[in-house]
């Protein structure tokens, strides 16, 4: 895709915020016709840009969110190829993110409890290639979720 509009960052806005909203009411918004409209997703969809759709879980449902930053021994290109190649080998971890600053990546997991994640910290990330350093934290509540709950 060559370029996108006010249009498309609005669509996109309005699909992060719900994703089921149907194609009339996104038209509407947005100021296009519903044919406009499902034209303009096919082609972010095509481009690329939006690469699927989810569900987001409540966490008081699915568990507790970890936030894990990780510094590596090294690097290098080796170093981080070796890291993310073990990374996606494990579903527990559910992003990973190469990151600027003081650690190397930021990783999310979701954990039932203290014990879960004891065992996920042991056999996964203190197994995993180059690691120098795990630092982890405990999620109080996703803000972001609650806000996008109340304005359903």
């Amino acid at each position: 895709m060559a370029t996108m509009d006010q249009i498309d960052r609005n669509l996109l806005r309005l699909l992060r915020l719900n994703a089921r909203m149907s194609n009339a009411a996104l038209a509407a918004e947005v100021g296009l016709s519903p044919s406009a409209c499902l034209r303009r997703i096919r082609l972010l969809e095509e481009a690329g840009v939006i690469r699927g759709y989810t569900a987001l879980v409540d966490n008081d449902q699915n568990g507790i969110a970890v936030i894990i930053n990780i510094t590596l021994e090294r690097q290098t290109e080796e170093y981080l190829n070796r890291f993310e190649a073990a990374v996606r080998k494990y579903p527990e971890i559910r992003e990973c993110f190469l990151m600027t600053g003081g650690s190397d990546y930021l990783l999310r997991v979701e954990v039932a409890n203290a014990g879960e994640f004891e065992r996920i910290h042991k056999e996964i990330l203190s197994a995993l290639p180059g690691v120098l350093r795990i630092h982890s934290s405990f999620s109080i509540r996703n803000v972001l979720m609650t806000r996008s709950r109340k304005s359903r």
